[in-house]
């Protein structure tokens, strides 16, 4: 899977800051080098909605369609996803779960080889894209945009990074969560301490 983090607001702690202290009325006590330290008392208050004004948006790749039908159920985030209907999927690649014991993948290979084999009868039999398709499995690869502000960030996080999270969301989730953190560490810093590894 490939996981790129493409476009973020500029300085983002600064700009939910700014909208927070609009708030409260507080502009004047913000100190430059001390950007970012209102923000776990924002999250520990409850007080989320200033994190509504700093977005970010990720590139997706090759993940599966198993794992996008769990992302886009969260309906406050933009997405953009490759079309079965108008893209071809003669030569789909897909994701192989890691529960499949060594010695079956290559059993199920052969099945995923089967799909593409079903996909290619229809197709010559003169089904459009968007019928054919009906025949493709949740292991199919995709590609997608997804776009959200940090508050909708912050619940997709929760959700998906937990340890009974599915596996493969939960490690895109993490590798998102990670890029974001890096840029906006007072926004996310309570989400990484909770899904970190105790120990570590």
């Amino acid at each position: 899977m490939k996981v790129e983090l493409i476009s973020i607001t500029s300085d983002p702690e600064r700009v939910i800051e700014i909208a927070a202290r609009t708030c409260y009325q507080s502009g004047d006590r913000m100190v430059p080098e001390k950007i970012g330290q209102l923000l776990p008392k924002l999250i520990a208050m409850g007080h989320e909605s200033p994190f509504e004004h700093a977005y970010a948006t990720f590139q997706l790749e090759d993940v599966s369609r198993a794992m996008t039908h769990q992302l886009v159920r969260h309906r406050l985030m933009a997405v953009s996803q490759k079309s079965q209907r108008y893209v071809g999927e003669g030569n789909f690649a897909w994701v192989v779960p890691p529960s499949v014991p060594p010695e079956q993948v290559a059993e199920f290979n052969d099945d995923m080889g089967t799909i593409r084999d079903m996909y290619a009868k229809w197709k010559s039999r003169g089904l459009k894209n968007e019928d054919a398709r009906f025949v493709l499995p949740n292991a199919c690869t995709t590609e997608l945009v997804v776009s959200a502000n940090f508050r909708e960030w912050r619940h997709i996080f929760k959700v998906r990074c937990h340890p009974r999270a599915q596996w493969e969301i939960r490690a895109v989730c993490l590798n998102m969560l990670g890029q974001l953190h890096e840029r906006a560490p007072n926004v996310f810093c309570d989400i990484v301490a909770e899904v970190e590894p105790k120990g570590t």
